[in-house]
């Protein structure tokens, strides 16, 4: 009777072990559960007004849906869906031009604007007073953040006849170049890839300057000691350092570029002849959104939207596979050590 009056005063009882087994196994899942909780909004989010519109979109490209047959025509049923809007798309006659449009407009915008340019930038600011680079850096974000209405009115006025163009006015007139005529008309890939590139530089200039100056100061100062010079220490210092806000970049404004269109719609609307600067994106929307070719149509611009989206797709992987994305995400070896 003793030992058992002890074993109650100074042991554990079996209540108690179990009720501390059942607290460290739902503290346990709680912990597990956390990350999910706080994650639960955005991927609602994102159902909503991602997922379930694609889903959407993808069933209604195989629709003939339109404002004619709008409430007559069941597309949500599988009997109503066929691949003749796709057939209608390849079979099309301006679909090579539109597809060359979308490629010039895309890889010129991106390589000389929105990388090449934001690089440019980001380089020259972080080797200059940091004053001075930090003003320079925030004008190149009036343009982004200008509402796109004035911006493009801007550019027209720039681009008018002589003699309200500037342009033209101030500058090709007193060189004696041109006639004065609207250079909408005579030169619009300029001014859409300008219009454009102005935009994105800006983005890819952010990241860039502030990866370069996340770059220890230790590198650089040891390859001046080696007297290395300043394109020396960006090639073989900065360059292979920002390989993953260069991956992210190229890919993210490749997708953006794709989709973009407002701008285009607003300087030329795809003018100034048939198709001239009509991109993808750009036809998505007048097939699908504006009465442009006589009625709207859901179905038809919906499969030029999904073409789009798997454009897109494939440009991504390409990238991962440029770029090697395989070995960006590997473990440094040093920590294997």
């Amino acid at each position: 009777m003793k030992r058992k009056k002890q074993s109650e005063e100074g042991g554990i009882s079996p209540l108690s072990t179990f009720l501390k087994a059942k607290k460290w196994s739902f503290s346990r899942l709680q912990g597990r559960l956390a990350p999910y909780t706080f994650l639960a909004p955005a991927l609602i989010v994102i159902t909503l007004f991602f997922f379930i519109p694609l889903v959407i979109v993808f069933i209604l490209s195989f629709t003939k849906l339109d404002i004619t047959n709008f409430g007559i025509l069941e597309w949500w049923r599988p009997a109503n869906w066929s691949l003749d809007n796709y057939v209608k798309i390849f079979t099309n006659r301006f679909f090579p031009r539109i597809l060359g449009n979308t490629l010039v407009y895309v890889a010129l915008t991106l390589a000389f604007f929105n990388v090449g340019m934001a690089l440019l930038i980001a380089l020259i600011t972080t080797h200059i007073n940091r004053r001075v680079g930090f003003a320079f850096r925030a004008l190149w974000l009036l343009p982004r953040i200008t509402p796109v209405v004035v911006y493009i009115m801007m550019w027209k006025a720039l681009a008018g006849p002589a003699p309200m163009g500037i342009i033209n006015n101030y500058l090709l007139g007193p060189l004696g170049i041109g006639s004065g005529e609207y250079l909408l008309n005579t030169s619009p890939w300029v001014f859409v890839i300008l219009v454009n590139g102005f935009i994105g530089a800006s983005f890819g200039m952010i990241l860039f300057s502030s990866a370069i100056e996340a770059i220890p100061k230790e590198y650089s100062t040891a390859s001046k000691v080696d007297g290395a010079t300043t394109w020396q220490t960006i090639r073989y210092i900065v360059l292979p350092m920002i390989k993953w806000p260069f991956l992210f970049v190229t890919t993210y404004q490749t997708l953006s570029l794709l989709t973009s269109f407002e701008q285009i719609m607003l300087l030329t609307d795809g003018g100034p002849g048939l198709y001239q600067t009509e991109v993808w994106a750009l036809t998505a929307y007048h097939r699908a959104l504006t009465s442009y070719f006589g009625n709207i149509q859901w179905g038809y611009g919906s499969a030029w939207a999904v073409v789009l989206v798997v454009i897109g797709i494939i440009m991504a992987i390409i990238y991962l596979r440029v770029f090697k994305f395989g070995e960006l995400v590997q473990e440094p070896k040093i920590d294997r050590l």
